[in-house]
């Protein structure tokens, strides 16, 4: 890989200002000053110092977000705030994107990362990772309820889900759920709850496969994966 990209990729500045650092010998390789920006080196091997400091390169960023409602989960738009320019720019230079999406009025769990491999194992229909779901209901949610779900239900354009797992947190007036489903289609929760008649006002996503929310987020923060959340994806 490039010099350049090596330093740009960790945040030391763009193409332009790394190529301004190599020139001032700020950087050296296994030693040797280097200062064409076009020179190529293998991060994983060679010992690459800034400032006399070693550097350590990561070709990968996994980042857990609580979302925000009122964002959509997408690199960019041009009308919408997008989940991306939530990002600081020391890890918007890995450009992550979102793993699946969330609704726009949806909260909670969003994988990002740059890892396109990972990111199909987790979408991927083959797979069945299982997502979880909290939801507020317009509506008593009943037993019935949870025997349709388990069944699948035919959503409104004649689709049949899998097999869906309901758990009734509180029920009345308005009932507290968790929802799980391995299916990622538009709308599903609120169309599942629509076909049963009954209607969600709040959502948020808890969990994906081993992945569990983080409940000290707030809206809108996100942190890196620890190596152990990491394994856990992989391993999966």
């Amino acid at each position: 890989m490039r010099i350049d990209k090596v330093l740009a990729n960790l945040g030391y500045g763009s193409r332009k200002e790394v190529k301004k650092l190599l020139k001032d010998g700020a950087v050296k390789v296994n030693g040797e000053f280097i200062k064409d920006a076009k020179q190529h080196v293998n991060p994983k091997k060679d010992l690459i110092t800034f400032n006399g400091e070693e550097i350590q390169y990561r070709e990968f960023i996994y980042l857990m977000m609580n979302k925000p409602p009122g964002v959509i989960s997408a690199t960019e738009d041009s009308h919408e705030e997008t989940v991306i320019n939530l990002l600081e720019a020391e890890d918007l230079v890995f450009e992550p994107f979102p793993v699946g999406r969330l609704d726009k009025d949806t909260e909670g769990l969003l994988l990002l990362t740059n890892d396109g491999q990972l990111s199909h194992r987790l979408l991927s229909p083959k797979q069945h990772v299982p997502k979880t779901y909290f939801a507020v209901i317009e509506g008593e949610v009943t037993e019935q309820d949870i025997v349709s779900f388990k069944q699948g239900v035919t959503l409104d354009d004649g689709y049949k889900t899998k097999p869906g797992k309901l758990v009734i947190v509180k029920s009345g007036l308005t009932s507290d759920i968790e929802l799980t489903i391995i299916e990622g289609k538009f709308h599903q929760v609120k169309r599942m709850f629509l076909a049963v008649g009954k209607r969600v006002v709040y959502l948020k996503r808890i969990s994906m496969g081993p992945l569990q929310l983080d409940e000290t987020l707030e809206l809108g923060e996100y942190r890196e994966l620890t190596d152990e959340e990491i394994d856990l994806l992989q391993n999966l």
